[in-house]
C-alpha cells in the first residue's frame, strides 16, 4: 500500500519527513525486519546487561538505581514481536545528567579546554565534533568524574526533547542533556535511533513531555527491546532508507530549480516579444504545457509578474487608431496643470528636463507617449514628525507610514497618529484615488505603491510616503499604480536610489524623473481592466493549487497513519 503510493507521500509538504518518522517508528516496533527464532532472545541479553551493571556498581563505576515498579500491561502501548522484552531505560543502561558551572566566572570558561556541550552544539542523529564552549581544569573539577569517552551518546531531555548525537571528542555537557553508556550486546546505533521515538509512544510521551523532568523520569522511560542481533539488522535496514529519503529530499529542491528555470525560460520569451504577432507564437508554446508549468504557487506568482509586465508594455491589449493618441491627453493634462497654478490651488514645481530617447526603457506602441511622471502628476511629501512647528489649532489624526504602503494595498492593522495644526490639514491630507509610494526600505521594497480609497475618514501621510495625486479629470491612478508596481518602474527606482546595507531610498526629484509610458485613456482603461481579470484568475489557480496540496497532505498522513496502524495492540498476537 505505502510503496503504490509513495509518489503521494514524498511530494506532499515535509512528506519525506514524514517518512522518516514513520520509518523510525516502525523500526522500533518490530515491523522494520523479520524476527529470526534463532536469535538469542532479549530476555537473555538483559541478564547479561544486568551481570554487568552490578559488577560496575561493585566497583563503584555506576550509582545503583532506585527500585524501579513493574511494567503493568496498560502501560505497553503495542505487542512486542517475538524475542523482544520491555525494559525501563534505567534497568537497561547507566546514564548521567550534566551540569553548568557558573557561566559568568572566568575560573571555568577558557577559549581553549575541555569540550562542553550545549543542545546548541548538537545535530539530531549526528556527531559532536566540538563545542562553543570549553572548560579549564577546575571547570572540569566540577562535574567530579572524566570527561565522557568518544562514543558516547548523549541526549537532550529539555527545552528541545529527544535531539540525539554521539561524541566524537571527549566531553561534558549541560543539565538539559544526559548521557548513555551503553552496556555489553547494546548497539549504539540502534539506541540512536530508538530513543528519540520513544517519547512519541504511550507513558513514555507522558514522562518525557509532563511539567517535571528528572533522574526518575527519565529512568522510567519504556523500552521495546530486541535481540543484540536484530537490533544491528535494523539498524542496517534503517539506515538504507535513510539514504533513500536523502534522495527523495535531494530530488525535491532539484527538480523545483529545474522546474523554476523551465518556467523562467519558457516566460522570458513572453517578456522578450516585440511585438503582439512574436508574444501569441511564444505564448503557444507556453499554453501547450500548462499544467506542467502552472502546478505550483510560486510558478503562478511568476506568470502573473510576466503579465503585469506585458501589460504596462501595452502587449495584453489591441490598439486602436481610432482612439485619441496619448499626445492629445498629455496636452489636456498639461493644460489643466498650467490652470491650477495660475489660479493658486496648485504649487509650482522646478521644471523638469525632456524626456531623452534613450530613457525609455521600452519602445512605446502606436499612440502611447512617454513623459516624465513629475509632468503628469503633482508629488508632495508628507508631515515630518517631531518637528518643532507652531501650533494653535491642534488637531490629532491618523497618519500612514512605510510600514501601511505595500505593494497594491494598504496594512491599516497599526495605524498610528500625529498632532497637527487645523491649518495644515489639506496640505498633508490623503483623498480618494490619491497614490501612496514609499521612499525607501530594503531594496526590492522602494517605491512601493498602493492608492488610498477612503479607508478612513480622515488620514495624513507621513513625509516618508511620497503622495502623488493627478492634476486632470483624464489622470487614471490605477494604470499609475500598475505601472509603478511593475518590474520596470522597480528597476529604475533600484537603479536610481540612494542605497546603503540592505537599505534602499529614493528622493522627490528621482521620482518626478521616472521615465512614465502614457497610453491613450480609453487604452489604459482596456489594461487596467484586463489585469485585474488575470490577476483575479491568478488568486483562484493558486487558491486551487493550495486546496489541492492541503488534500494531499491529509492522504498522505492518512496512508502513514493506516501502515503504522498494523502495528499490534498490547494482548494481540503477533503476526
Amino acid at each position: 500500500m505505502l510503496l503504490s503510493n509513495m509518489d503521494l507521500v514524498v511530494t506532499a509538504p515535509a512528506g519525506v519527513a514524514k517518512l522518516r518518522e514513520l520509518i523510525l517508528s516502525l523500526a522500533v516496533q518490530g515491523r522494520l525486519v523479520p524476527q529470526d527464532p534463532a536469535d538469542e532472545p532479549a530476555s537473555k541479553l538483559l541478564q547479561t546487561i544486568q551481570e554487568q551493571k552490578a559488577r560496575l556498581i561493585a566497583k563503584g563505576k555506576i550509582r545503583r538505581n532506585k527500585a524501579q515498579a513493574k511494567i503493568a500491561q496498560h502501560e505497553k502501548p503495542f505487542a512486542l514481536p517475538p524475542g523482544w522484552e520491555w525494559v525501563r531505560l534505567g534497568a537497561l543502561l547507566p546514564f548521567r545528567i550534566g551540569k553548568t558551572p557558573a557561566s559568568e566566572d572566568p575560573q571555568y570558561w577558557d577559549q581553549e579546554g575541555y569540550a562542553w556541550v550545549s543542545i546548541s552544539d548538537m545535530a539530531h542523529l549526528g556527531e559532536v565534533f566540538d563545542t562553543q564552549r570549553k572548560l579549564t581544569a577546575r571547570g572540569a573539577q566540577v562535574f567530579g568524574y572524566e570527561p565522557l569517552p568518544v562514543g558516547t551518546l548523549i541526549m537532550s531531555f529539555k527545552l528541545t526533547i529527544g535531539k540525539i548525537s554521539v561524541l566524537r571528542v571527549p566531553a561534558y555537557h549541560n543539565e538539559a542533556i544526559v548521557s548513555l553508556m551503553p552496556l555489553c550486546g547494546l548497539v549504539t546505533d540502534f539506541l540512536k535511533y530508538m530513543l528519540p521515538t520513544v517519547s512519541k509512544t504511550g507513558v513514555s510521551k507522558e514522562a518525557l513531555m509532563g511539567t517535571t523532568l528528572n533522574t526518575q523520569s527519565l529512568s522510567n522511560l519504556l523500552i521495546a527491546l530486541p535481540p543484540a542481533v536484530e537490533q544491528s539488522r535494523i539498524v542496517a535496514r534503517v539506515e538504507e532508507l535513510m539514504r533513500l529519503c536523502d534522495t527523495l529530499e535531494a530530488r525535491g529542491p532539484l527538480e523545483a530549480a529545474q522546474h523554476a528555470r523551465l518556467v523562467d525560460t519558457l516566460l522570458g520569451t513572453l517578456t522578450g516579444s516585440n511585438t503582439p504577432q512574436e508574444l501569441s507564437a511564444h505564448w503557444q508554446r507556453v499554453r501547450t504545457h500548462f499544467d506542467l508549468l502552472f502546478d505550483r504557487p510560486e510558478a503562478v506568482d511568476a506568470l502573473e509578474q510576466t503579465l503585469l509586465q506585458l501589460a504596462v508594455r501595452g502587449l495584453l491589449v489591441p490598439q486602436d487608431p481610432g482612439e485619441e493618441p496619448a499626445s492629445g491627453l498629455l496636452q489636456k493634462i498639461c493644460a489643466e496643470k498650467d490652470r491650477l497654478i495660475a489660479a493658486g490651488q496648485l504649487r509650482p514645481d522646478k521644471a523638469l528636463a525632456p524626456l531623452q530617447a534613450q530613457e525609455a526603457p521600452f519602445r512605446a506602441p502606436p499612440g502611447w507617449e512617454w513623459a516624465r511622471f513629475g509632468d503628469v502628476a503633482a508629488i508632495t511629501s508628507g508631515v515630518i514628525l517631531g518637528r518643532k512647528a507652531a501650533i494653535s489649532a491642534p488637531v490629532l489624526l491618523p497618519y500612514l507610514r512605510v510600514a501601511n504602503v505595500q505593494r497594491w494595498h494598504l496594512n491599516l492593522s497599526s495605524v498610528k497618529q500625529v498632532v497637527i495644526d487645523q491649518s495644515e490639514l489639506e496640505r498633508f491630507q490623503i483623498v480618494r484615488g490619491d497614490l501612496l509610494i514609499t521612499e525607501g526600505g530594503n531594496r526590492d521594497k522602494v517605491g512601493r505603491t498602493a492608492i488610498w480609497r477612503d479607508e478612513l475618514p480622515v488620514c495624513l501621510h507621513q513625509n516618508h510616503v511620497f503622495r502623488v495625486r493627478g492634476t486632470s479629470p483624464d489622470w487614471n491612478p490605477v494604470w499609475a499604480e500598475l505601472y509603478l508596481n511593475s518590474v520596470t518602474a522597480r528597476a529604475y527606482f533600484a537603479a536610481a536610489s540612494k542605497q546603503t546595507t540592505n537599505l534602499a531610498s529614493i528622493n522627490m526629484t528621482q521620482l518626478r524623473l521616472c521615465a512614465f509610458p502614457v497610453p491613450p485613456l480609453v487604452e489604459q482603461a482596456r489594461i487596467v481592466s484586463r489585469v485585474e481579470a488575470l490577476r483575479s484568475l491568478c488568486a483562484d489557480l493558486r487558491q486551487r493549487l493550495s486546496a489541492s496540496q492541503t488534500v494531499q497532505t491529509h492522504l498522505a498522513e492518512a496512508l502513514l497513519e493506516s501502515v503504522a496502524r498494523l502495528v499490534p495492540k498490547p494482548g494481540s498476537k503477533w503476526p
